[in-house]
């Protein structure tokens, strides 16, 4: 599949969009000096290359707050990849799994409301057939994050 191309006006409406999908077409076309109707075209045009592929809910500062937060390494032995991704995915605290290159297979992105449910839950994630070795990192503060919405 080829990579669109993308325009540094393109660039800064996925930026605004980003920070906030709900922001109106009319005031997107005033932040960036353009018609609504080109605003809106180029949403559109952006939806159906896939570089938007939907809008959803980011969870703000105040969430964050009360939960506690962890990367998790994980290394998994050979052919059993989909069984252990499979039993990630039904785990409502896992929020994102990435593969990654280097010593370990994926990287897990957790969020627990307690250490007491993370500890728990890392022991259910050690315990998954295949998982050969896990390593966590638990996140003490964000230093930057555009993804974020603030409080």
């Amino acid at each position: 599949m080829d990579t669109p191309n993308l325009d540094d006006t393109d660039r800064h409406l996925l930026a605004l969009l980003q920070a906030n999908a709900r922001e109106g077409t009319a005031q997107l076309a005033r932040r960036l000096g353009l018609a609504r109707t080109t605003v809106v075209a180029r949403i559109a045009r952006l939806e159906r290359q896939g570089v938007i592929a939907g809008y959803g809910v980011r969870m703000g500062a105040r969430m964050d707050q009360g939960t506690v937060r962890a990367w998790c390494s994980l290394s998994v032995l050979p052919r059993t990849a989909p069984m252990v991704l499979r039993a990630l995915d039904a785990m409502p605290e896992v929020e994102e799994v990435s593969a990654v290159s280097g010593a370990f297979d994926y990287l897990v992105f957790l969020r627990c409301a307690s250490h007491e449910q993370l500890d728990a839950l890392l022991d259910r994630v050690g315990q998954i057939e295949g998982v050969h070795q896990t390593q966590t990192s638990i996140v003490l503060s964000r230093k930057i994050d555009r993804r974020s919405v603030a409080a």
